[in-house]
């Protein structure tokens, strides 16, 4: 009898280190129950879609689950499609702090960044 091997399917999302440091500063200061944070993809802004970093506190059957260093990391099951290949940093500057995706599936954005379509 042959053995069959899997080959573990690479996350959907990338998290940088400073992504990651920020998922472990949420989930330390996480309210009670909290398990972890989500990302998804709701229908807002003027090109369709928006990127939204969300508590947790139960598990959803079709989320995407990604151990951290500092927490868990899930990506909604409708979003992964719209996210498969991305990279999510943590960007700090003087005037603003915030994640930013790096997402190859995205066709246009909105000028303000607030939404894309893909």
């Amino acid at each position: 009898m042959t053995e069959t091997k899997t080959r573990a399917r690479p996350a959907a999302v990338t998290l940088t280190p400073n992504a990651e440091e920020r998922v472990a500063a949420l989930m330390a200061a996480a309210p009670e129950g909290s398990i972890g944070v989500r990302l998804s993809t709701p229908r807002r802004g003027c090109s369709g879609l928006a990127y939204s970093v969300d508590y947790v506190t139960e598990e959803v059957k079709f989320d995407e689950k990604i151990e951290t260093p500092g927490g868990i990391f899930y990506i909604d099951g409708a979003s992964v499609l719209y996210l498969i290949g991305s990279t999510m940093d943590w960007v700090e500057d003087d005037f603003a702090a915030g994640f930013v995706f790096a997402n190859p599936n995205a066709k246009g954005a909105c000028g303000c960044g607030e939404s894309f379509t893909v």
